[in-house]
C-alpha cells in the first residue's frame, strides 16, 4: 500500500488584495469572483436525439471587498471619480499565504471599476467596528499560481 503526503487544504483568513496605485494593506473580507461560461445549444439536421453543446460567452461574478473603517479614503475616492463620470480601470491580485506568508495561489483580475460602494451602518445599541464594503466588476480574472 503506497504511502504518500496527502497536502491539507490552505486556509483562507491570510489574504492580500493589490490594486494599481491603491495603498490600503488589509481586508476584513473578500469575496473572489465566479467564472461562468454559457452553453450554446445547436441541433443539426440529421441529429434528432439529442444537441451540441459548445461553450458561449464567459462571464465574471463581481468581487466584493469589507474593511474596518478608518481615515483611508482611497476606495471610496475611487469609486467616487466613477460617478463622476471618471471612470478609471485598474488591474489587481487576490493573493492567498500560507501560515508563513508565502503565496500559495493568486487570482490576477483587469479591466476593474467599483460599481458599489456601502457606507457602514450605525447602531447606537452596539459596540461593533464600522464596516465599508465596495463591489469591482472587472473584464476577467485568472488564477495564476
Amino acid at each position: 500500500m503506497p504511502t504518500g503526503q496527502i497536502p491539507d487544504p490552505f486556509l483562507n483568513f491570510n489574504f492580500l488584495v493589490e490594486l494599481d496605485g491603491i495603498t490600503r494593506a488589509a481586508f476584513q473580507e473578500c469575496t473572489l469572483a465566479d467564472a461562468t461560461t454559457e452553453v450554446v445549444e445547436y441541433r443539426e439536421g440529421g441529429e434528432i436525439t439529442t444537441t451540441r453543446k459548445l461553450p458561449g460567452m464567459t462571464k465574471y461574478g463581481n468581487i466584493t471587498l469589507k474593511w474596518g473603517m478608518t481615515d483611508d479614503t482611497e476606495l471610496y475616492d475611487w469609486h467616487r471619480q466613477t460617478v463622476q463620470g471618471n471612470l478609471e480601470r485598474k488591474n489587481g491580485s487576490i493573493i492567498l499565504l500560507n501560515r508563513l506568508g508565502e503565496e500559495v495561489a493568486r487570482w490576477n483580475f483587469v479591466r476593474a471599476w467599483i460599481t458599489k460602494y456601502d457606507a457602514p451602518d450605525m447602531n447606537a445599541s452596539q459596540s461593533a467596528i464600522a464596516v465599508e464594503m465596495v463591489e469591482i466588476v472587472h473584464e476577467g480574472m485568472e488564477r495564476v499560481v
